[in-house]
């Protein structure tokens, strides 16, 4: 199969390996569009991942801490809207040698590129086995699941690759648009298929308490199946929806773009939360599904993410029907709430007999100079449902490959939502960004803001307000 000419010194370098890993279990040619059918007994492949194991961990270790300080620092008084974990303070990316934040912001997008001085933060974040894919679920997740389903999420070719206190709480508070006077309705449990009528019984109509049991279904997708190809020891029941979105939220885990090919070049997801899934009017990595009924169909036929059909019929599809189950998975995500706001009015704006100076003081930046209002509009719930291309291949030189990824441009990105905002570690589409001061710090940069010191630190105190 033809290698498109744009990529071809890319794929090389892969096939080449500057430090080679031993040999796949399941290597992956980066030209295809397809993936391969297992070539070796599930046992072998076993056995070739797990030796390979430590030294995937030890090379994606090494990229962290070349790019990140991962130390854990709470921000004083700053805490998750559950209340059991801090918000991490402070920039985490480090800068290049002999440089600081003013003069990287005092630079052209070309200087920067030609001295190569992008902080490597910035880049797009690899995937712990970019030749492999596939979900990756933080050992939090992993250990409940185990302790009240039975079932396994572990991997054993690869562990999630962040520390605990740079992801979100678990498990996240759920907040109902139904419900608001209750608050959490969690009762600080994670929600399985083992106790979500208990918790949710009362609470939830009929049609939402349906949605809810298929969305803790679990199905065999991806690397959680009966096939060869799966990445846990014992053939598997699969995962399900809220597997990944814990308790309608994000627990952090991560996967790749279903919507991008070559291998090389699918680029690292971050699990986004389902509140506030009401407001929201485009779906999926690269916004091609206008519902959250479609996204719910197109996921659940495609192996979760990978956005393969033909490997999802061989792991044993699921065809969820349009009326009867996917409306109602789709009823139960759209009454998932934002957490409280308090210090929001109706119109997304702070009330300023609640907020303090500094915080105030952030909104203006956030609002004018800091041009962030621009796409996460206020009274939008600050989204604006559109994509948008941050062009950053102009700061670094496009073809670079790190941990087997092609670092390429990321093209159009959907507006997130800024709701809840510090509950969503870690940042950005690939969760390349550790805090929101690293996220203020990367906007500054690439939108040429030119913020001071003072402004930067506002706007971060604005944040933690949403």
């Amino acid at each position: 199969m033809p290698v498109h000419r744009a990529l071809a010194p890319i794929c090389a370098a892969l096939l080449a390996g500057a430090q080679p890993l031993p040999a796949a279990a399941d290597p992956l040619p980066p030209d295809t569009t397809y993936r391969p059918l297992p070539v070796m007994p599930p046992s072998r492949a076993h056995a070739i991942d797990e030796a390979q194991k430590p030294a995937v961990m030890a090379r994606q270790r090494e990229l962290l801490d070349s790019r990140y300080d991962l130390a854990d620092r709470p921000l004083p008084g700053a805490m998750m809207s559950g209340g059991t974990k801090p918000v991490q303070e402070g920039v985490r990316v480090r800068l290049p040698e002999g440089q600081d934040w003013d003069s990287l912001a005092a630079m052209t997008p070309a200087e920067i590129r030609d001295g190569d001085l992008l902080p490597q933060g910035f880049l797009p974040l690899p995937h712990v086995k970019q030749a492999t894919g596939g979900q990756v679920f933080p050992q939090n997740q992993i250990d409940r699941i185990a302790a009240q389903e039975q079932r396994d999420l572990r991997r054993f070719d690869v562990d999630f690759d962040l520390p605990d206190h740079l992801t979100p709480e678990f498990p996240p508070p759920i907040f109902l648009t139904t419900q608001p006077h209750l608050g959490d309705v969690s009762r600080g449990e994670l929600l399985t298929i083992r106790n979500y009528y208990e918790i949710m019984n009362g609470l939830v109509t009929p049609v939402q308490m349906e949605g809810l049991r298929l969305l803790l279904t679990p199905f065999p997708q991806e690397e959680f199946n009966q096939t060869e190809d799966r990445k846990v020891a014992d053939p598997s029941l699969g995962v399900a929806c809220l597997d990944c979105h814990s308790n309608f939220h994000s627990n952090a885990a991560f996967h790749q773009t279903p919507d991008v090919r070559p291998q090389a070049s699918r680029f690292r997801l971050d699990t986004t939360s389902l509140r506030g899934m009401f407001n929201q009017q485009i779906h999926g990595s690269k916004r091609s599904l206008r519902s959250i009924e479609d996204f719910t169909e197109f996921e659940q036929r495609t192996a979760y993410f990978n956005g393969d059909h033909v490997s999802a019929t061989r792991k044993g599809v699921h065809l969820p029907d349009r009326a009867n189950q996917v409306a109602m998975m789709a009823q139960m995500q759209n009454i998932i709430d934002f957490p409280p706001a308090p210090k929001l009015d109706p119109f997304g704006r702070l009330d300023p007999t609640l907020a303090t100076e500094q915080e105030l003081a952030g909104e203006a930046v956030f609002l004018g100079k800091g041009r962030c209002a621009e796409c996460h509009n206020p009274q939008t719930a600050f989204m604006d449902n559109q994509m948008h291309d941050l062009k950053l291949e102009r700061f670094y030189k496009p073809g670079q490959v790190h941990n087997d990824m092609a670092t390429l441009p990321d093209g159009p990105i959907k507006t997130f939502t800024l709701r809840g905002i510090k509950d969503s570690p870690p940042y950005l589409h690939d969760g390349r960004l550790m805090t929101l001061a690293d996220t203020v710090e990367f906007f500054n940069l690439v939108l040429g803001t030119g913020l001071s010191g003072d402004e930067k630190e506002a706007l971060t105190a604005y944040l933690l307000t949403l």
